[in-house]
């Protein structure tokens, strides 16, 4: 930034004028890299507010930064020496320094003020109250207050008129200075506003050509994305198709496979099946289940009766013939 404080020309007096060379506002970012800050060059403030070469309010309690050079080692030395001396001799006044004596049996020492002025002690010692009857008193009037007694002289300067400076003519160009600077900041602020407000300007531009691009890129996309799916839907039907066209084929040639060999197959199975019995005579078959066995088993039933009664007869032919036969022995002569 280039600015001066600059006497103007015309003027008697010699008052001052500002002038400055406009530029754009630095950016001032909230949190700074210190790599980036060593880079950068110094700021030049345009407000002395801002300015830390600026001391404000009470400098008393200023830290003063020590000096960064070399001590002299002769200076080390000789203060070493002279720390040295004085432990010493206060080592030694330890020594021959006689302390107090001790206090006497029953008895305590007790710290005494000795200063010109008492002062209230405010650390007490633990303690234990007792109390007895004691006769009425009257009450102890207030003590009054100490008040040190005033010492020393007062001491008085005198100002005439004229010694001190004037203040209107002093003030004169601390505050061309501060209107100068006031009136730079002001400007400084206007620029940095119409720097914001084209930034703000080139945003919206920049924003409303992003939502162009962006509204073009969707419709790309969606574009992109009907021809896939198209894509996907024929190569689905296609498959489809070359699906039923080879399930078609293997119909047929497993068709045509069962005609042959079922050509030679129906009459062998046909024949081992009448062999076997599973196609028979409906009459021939009652006949041979039905009839044949009531038929034997009335036979057989025949027979069994038939065998009885010749089992009766011959027992009734054998005793008949031993009933005889005893008879006869009987009946011969002895």
């Amino acid at each position: 930034m280039t600015s001066a404080l600059q006497p103007h020309s015309d003027a008697p007096n010699g008052t001052y004028v500002f002038s400055s060379r406009p530029r754009p506002a630095p950016t001032r970012l909230k949190y700074r890299d210190p790599a980036v800050m060593q880079n950068e060059r110094p700021v030049v403030y345009g407000n002395i507010m801002y300015d830390q070469r600026i001391v404000r309010g009470n400098t008393y309690a200023q830290h003063i930064l020590p000096h960064t050079s070399q001590p002299d080692p002769a200076e080390i030395q000789r203060l070493q020496e002279a720390k040295r001396r004085a432990l010493a001799r206060k080592r030694a006044k330890e020594q021959f320094h006689s302390g107090t004596p001790d206090a006497l049996e029953g008895r305590k020492h007790t710290d005494v003020q000795t200063e010109l002025y008492l002062e209230e002690l405010s650390d007490h010692t633990e303690d234990a109250s007792v109390g007895c009857q004691t006769d009425a008193f009257l009450d102890k009037p207030a003590t009054p207050l100490f008040i040190p007694a005033k010492s020393g002289r007062d001491v008085a300067t005198q100002i005439e008129e004229g010694e001190l400076f004037h203040f209107d003519t002093e003030v004169q160009p601390v505050l061309e200075v501060l209107v100068g600077k006031t009136m730079e900041q002001a400007l400084l602020e206007v620029l940095e506003e119409e720097e914001l407000a084209s930034l703000r300007a080139q945003q919206r531009a920049f924003q409303e050509l992003r939502n162009a691009e962006m509204v073009e890129v969707q419709r790309l996309e969606e574009q992109e994305r009907r021809h896939r799916e198209e894509k996907n839907h024929r190569l689905k039907q296609q498959r489809e198709v070359l699906e039923k066209e080879k399930e078609t084929a293997e119909k047929i040639a497993a068709r045509a496979f069962a005609q042959n060999y079922l050509a030679d197959l129906l009459p062998s199975v046909y024949t081992t099946l009448r062999d076997h019995g599973y196609f028979y005579d409906p009459v021939q078959r009652d006949i041979e289940t039905g009839f044949l066995p009531w038929l034997m088993a009335e036979v057989s039933k025949t027979l069994e009766k038939r065998q009885i009664v010749l089992t009766v007869l011959d027992n009734l032919i054998q005793e008949v013939v031993n009933c005889r036969q005893e008879l006869f022995q009987n009946d011969s002569p002895p």
